[in-house]
């Protein structure tokens, strides 16, 4: 039988074009500096398969300086909720936000949700970690770290898999220098009143990400194109029912229940220009 594989083709990925601050942003999930009320937002999510707007209002807005890349999330929540507080704990089974940043070879992600709890992995494609190649270092010594293994998510006979195989997934990685902080607009874990939603900010350092870059220019340089992924889980239960899987929202969809999948992560063109 033929194997089927994910059409890359069908599906229109988002561009965000990402501004230079001339101050550097001090990191505590507050949104209402003046760089992140001038910096552009992004569109509104939208469901990760159908590319339907997501019901609950989700977007995101970056900029970057010759130290940081910064993020933002702003996200609706009614009532918001989170229980997780151990570092790489199984965040996507509750509510959270995750950030997916590619590079040629790999790819890095990273959750969160409202306690400001985090979980990280880092992804190598099998046919990049070999003998010799740019990933034979300690670092990514397969017999010494916490490694498990990414085949894929969907039923491979409906859905396809990704053309590339299989990736190891480095679960004890974390990100050099990683900033962030959390804010709750409302109260946490309290159904009885109705919130706002929570707001999420990071500063990721150039010089963690010399593994991701492969040799590109850090800071990017004008013009230049990352691949980066910006969605949100969210966990529904009514009527004593949980939606199985939890909806899945980002900034462009995928066309299948499956994050990760780099060649259909947003494009984040890094612009010289600075904040007017």
């Amino acid at each position: 039988m033929d194997k089927k594989y994910y059409r890359f083709d069908q599906v229109k990925v988002a561009e965000y074009v990402c501004l230079k601050t001339p101050v550097p942003l001090v990191i505590n999930g507050r949104l209402d500096k003046e760089a992140w009320e001038k910096a552009p937002k992004s569109a509104r999510f939208v469901d990760l398969v159908t590319g339907q707007p997501a019901f609950l209002d989700t977007r995101i807005a970056a900029l970057w300086d010759e130290q940081y890349f910064y993020l933002a999330f702003w996200v609706e929540e009614p009532d918001v909720r989170a229980q997780f507080t151990e570092r790489d704990s199984f965040i996507w089974l509750e509510n959270d936000v995750e950030v997916f940043i590619a590079g040629p070879d790999c790819y890095y992600e990273l959750q969160v949700n409202a306690l400001g709890t985090i979980y990280e992995v880092f992804y190598i494609w099998q046919d990049a970690l070999k003998p010799g190649s740019f990933f034979d270092q300690p670092e990514f010594n397969l017999t010494g770290r916490k490694v498990d293994l990414l085949a894929g998510f969907q039923d491979a006979s409906r859905y396809g898999r990704h053309p590339r195989g299989k990736r190891w997934a480095f679960m004890d990685w974390d990100f050099p220098g990683l900033k962030w902080a959390v804010q709750v607009e409302g109260t946490l874990n309290n159904s009885s009143d109705v919130d706002r939603g929570w707001t999420v900010e990071f500063a990721f350092p150039w010089s963690g990400m010399t593994i991701l870059a492969q040799g590109r220019s850090l800071p990017p340089r004008d013009g230049d194109i990352w691949r980066m992924s910006f969605s949100r889980f969210e966990a529904l239960e009514a009527n004593g029912r949980k939606i199985e899987p939890s909806i899945g929202w980002s900034l462009n969809p995928h066309g299948v229940y499956d994050s990760h999948i780099p060649e259909l992560f947003s494009q984040v063109i890094f612009s010289e220009k600075n904040l007017s």
